[in-house]
């Protein structure tokens, strides 16, 4: 009770707002997809300045006052990868990015996604612990489609770099989405959770350090 009185759960305004600002990250990106075929590269590149910011907000104020929820877990990589895909292939028909490129980001995501719903039909609870690779292949993609749409803008132009950046992308979307086949396939690591029983100790585990897992996958 002492630490419950030290640590008071956060009111529902509070405990609702990162999900909120998930959903709102989640509904701009139709948007952003209409300013790059509109050929507005520079609006496009500060809304995705501010889903970026409004990815860290969300993430700050859920740990801040202890707002994190299971919902928010699944939403948050869900609109951060949504963004990025789209963007991706937004530019890549519209010539902005290598279709190679392209065509590996998507693959990869897919392959996540399809391994996590097969494993749900084999009932294989699934938890994905995050890479370093992985992390890295994150950052790159952000990176990568900041510059193009700065260049485009132009906010920072004849940006000298982006082929690198994009070989760049390239090895580490192959290297992390290679190792999370490997893992699945064989049910190494971390990567399966056996399914726990009911009343057991691992349903009775506090969800906080799972949900961080997966949002930062």
């Amino acid at each position: 009770m002492d630490s419950d009185q030290h640590n008071p759960r956060p009111g529902l305004l509070v405990s609702t707002l990162p999900n909120a600002i998930t959903v709102g990250r989640l509904l701009a990106v139709p948007l952003m997809v209409w300013l790059i075929v509109s050929d507005r590269m520079a609006a496009a590149f500060w809304l995705f300045v501010a889903a970026g910011i409004s990815d860290g907000v969300d993430g700050f104020i859920a740990k801040r006052f202890r707002a994190e929820s299971q919902l928010g877990s699944y939403l948050d990589p869900l609109a951060d990868k949504v963004m990025l895909v789209c963007i991706y292939v937004t530019l890549g028909l519209e010539g902005q990015l290598s279709t190679w490129l392209v065509i590996l980001v998507v693959f990869r995501d897919a392959l996540i996604v399809g391994g996590a719903l097969l494993s749900q039909l084999l009932d294989h609870p699934l938890r994905i612990k995050p890479l370093y690779i992985s992390k890295v292949n994150t950052v790159t993609q952000i990176v990568l489609a900041a510059v193009v749409l700065a260049q485009l803008g132009p906010v920072f132009p004849n940006f000298p770099l982006v082929g690198t950046l994009e070989v760049i992308v390239g090895l580490t979307t192959a290297s992390s989405g290679a190792i999370y086949l490997v893992r699945w396939l064989s049910g190494s690591g971390s990567f399966f959770e056996a399914p726990a029983s009911e009343g057991g100790p691992a349903s009775d585990r506090k969800q906080g350090p799972a949900e961080e897992e997966r949002r930062r996958a």
